[in-house]
């Protein structure tokens, strides 16, 4: 059985290295799994019940929704901001865990890496964000764990998926999201 593997990354900026690591899990990814980044993140509305009615959610929020109703599995991806995660990460898990009890993230498998400029490598944002997709729903893989410090001296020239160190870890990573994902589904 094969997984499908949706990626929600938490930086909006071109160049992000966390953007690199959603691209490095595609290149990355294990025989039989399907990695995707979900794009339009940017567009999502803040969440909202007065505008999350049947037949009237936001088009950005009914594609997100829609994406991960499709997938198996999420791969979040965190950088830290002021010791958290971003709010663009936080509002898709918001939107994510509606309706209560039975959003899309709901019993699936969900794993959270990132990079940082600091020296822990966004660890605080990559625990909240794993605390409030499980309380979302999902079903977090905690023994995967990747936080690389120093990402703006780090990646200054080398794409992460160039990196051999981070490459490796992140393969395992995504293999272990996979099948927890193909378990589940």
């Amino acid at each position: 059985m094969s997984a499908n593997i949706l990626v929600l990354v938490g930086s909006l900026r071109a160049g992000s290295h966390n953007r690199q690591f959603g691209e490095a899990a595609v290149k990355l990814a294990p025989e039989g799994a399907t990695i995707t980044i979900h794009e339009g993140l940017d567009a999502l509305p803040f969440y909202n019940e007065d505008i999350d009615l049947d037949g009237e959610v936001p088009d950005a929020a009914a594609r997100l929704r829609h994406s991960a109703g499709q997938a198996d599995g999420f791969l979040l991806i965190s950088p830290e901001y002021n010791g958290t995660m971003p709010a663009v990460l936080k509002n898709a898990i918001d939107w994510l865990s509606r309706p209560f009890g039975a959003g899309a993230l709901t019993g699936k498998s969900v794993a959270v890496v990132g990079t940082a400029f600091g020296q822990y490598g966004g660890v605080w944002a990559q625990d909240e964000a794993r605390r409030a997709a499980g309380i979302a729903g999902g079903t977090v893989v905690d023994d995967v764990r990747l936080s690389v410090p120093g990402s703006l001296t780090r990646f200054a020239e080398t794409h992460p998926v160039d990196d051999p160190e981070v490459a490796e870890q992140l393969s395992a990573a995504i293999a272990r999201l996979s099948e927890g994902a193909t378990a589940q589904a």
